[in-house]
């Protein structure tokens, strides 16, 4: 049985602790971390054995692209998805082709390794966010709904369940929720009108939401992942959504607000969250697993849709790439586009550039926004 709480491990091999804690009954997630990646072959390994103490589990990650990216050395470094944004302002069809090949690649990399899914896209608009930036495709709704929807008709020709994030829109915020609460002023026709259209005009598209850790005051004075509000009356009701519902993590400064982590797990799965995510903080997590023991789990065939279709390990990450048949040619697109770099020698022979397999220099060094703790 799938439980209800998505955590993660500490390093890149279980300890005892670990294990005691994906045993939990109510543990059905597993979020990896950088500190969690070693290599390819090393995070494969780490898949397969949390799967051997827990079958029924989904193991995350945020592989978004840009600066947000957990699998970096030996994976192939993907752009910000403000990159196809500025892409699709000079050529609409191009950008539109190279969504599609970024999203597949990303899966195809991602499934690799073991891993069931990436928490992707990001479907907030590019506005005054300090966290979102060019994470955002695009500051124009309707852009971020036509190169969302060809990202995710990559991501699921590859075998990978899509996650929009962060419902119904985190760009038009300036605070960040990771580390400030952040609270929307303005009234729901003009989120609706805006900020929602990509989450609404691609849900033919979304497998799964994660709401916003923000507070829309006009509409509830809970942030978006505890409120009845926003997750049964608009997204289930309105809407009519009937896919995996995630809570972000609630380790972060913005859903402190619901009390201790008890009462946030107990907040968000009320409110009408699937899962919760409960990271970066190990005392709390065994506390929200036990917490959870008097919760129902949730509906299992609306987890099962979230598993990956993962190939079988052939020994290295390029080896095992080459069973996705799209693979080799969004590898090559995505670099030529985006990173100006080789993946070919004369005779049509792969070669790995090194800088390549480093993730480019205007990556490298860019803060992930996501690194709160």
């Amino acid at each position: 049985m799938y439980g209800v709480i998505m955590t993660d491990v500490g390093g890149s091999t279980l300890t005892a602790d670990d294990v005691s804690l994906i045993e939990q009954a109510q543990v059905g997630g597993i979020i990896l971390f950088a500190r969690n990646v070693v290599d390819a072959a090393q995070v494969r390994q780490l898949c397969d054995d949390i799967r051997y103490y827990n079958p029924d589990i989904l193991i995350g990650v945020d592989q978004e692209g840009g600066r947000v990216a957990r699998l970096r050395d030996g994976f192939t470094p993907l752009p910000a998805m403000g990159r196809l944004g500025e892409l699709f302002d000079q050529n609409p069809s191009e950008a539109l082709s190279c969504a599609y090949d970024c999203g597949y690649l990303m899966a195809a990399e991602v499934l690799a390794v073991g891993i069931d899914l990436s928490f992707a896209p990001v479907l907030d608009t590019n506005s005054v966010s300090e966290v979102i930036g060019d994470r955002s495709f695009h500051k124009d709704p309707q852009v971020i709904t036509a190169l969302a929807t060809q990202f995710m008709r990559g991501m699921r020709a590859a075998g990978m369940a899509t996650t929009g994030k962060h419902f119904p829109g985190h760009g038009g915020v300036a605070p960040d929720s990771h580390v400030a609460e952040a609270i929307d002023t303005r009234a729901l026709d003009e989120i609706m009108g805006h900020d929602m259209q990509p989450f609404a005009q691609t849900l033919p598209w979304l497998d799964a939401l994660m709401p916003a850790h923000v507070i829309f005051s006009q509409v509830d004075n809970k942030p978006a992942g505890f409120s009845k509000v926003w997750l049964k009356d608009i997204i289930r009701d309105q809407l009519q959504f009937d896919g995996v519902l995630f809570s972000d993590d609630l380790s972060m400064a913005g859903a402190q607000a619901a009390g201790d982590v008890s009462d946030r797990v107990h907040a968000a799965i009320h409110a009408g969250c699937d899962i919760a995510l409960v990271c970066n903080d190990r005392v709390a997590a065994h506390e929200a697993a036990e917490a959870a023991q008097d919760l129902p789990y949730p509906d299992q065939q609306r987890i099962k849709t979230m598993r990956g279709q993962i190939p079988e390990w052939r020994g290295d990450l390029t080896s095992t790439c080459q069973q996705f048949e799209h693979w080799q040619q969004a590898r090559h697109r995505v670099i030529q586009t985006f990173f100006n770099m080789q993946t070919a020698n004369s005779n049509g022979n792969q070669v790995q550039n090194s800088h390549t397999l480093d993730h480019s220099d205007d990556l490298s060094d860019l803060k992930d926004p996501t690194d709160y703790k």
